[in-house]
């Protein structure tokens, strides 16, 4: 039984982080398995660092 992942982040949210943490040239030629495991636990990190910056935007 074969179950397709779906990603949490937009594709357009992993683009913009990845040229900011300067793989995004990997991304465009070996796609998102071409990547580190070390860029994408930044990339991860990052997103929730966006995240809490936003929610802390939004609280009174």
């Amino acid at each position: 039984m074969s179950r397709k992942r779906r990603g949490m982040m937009s594709e357009g949210l992993k683009n913009e982080l990845a040229k900011d943490l300067g793989f995004y040239d990997t991304v465009q030629k070996e796609g998102w398995g071409g990547i580190k495991a070390k860029d994408a636990g930044n990339m991860v990190k990052r997103a929730i660092q966006l995240a809490e910056q936003s929610a802390a935007k939004q609280r009174p």
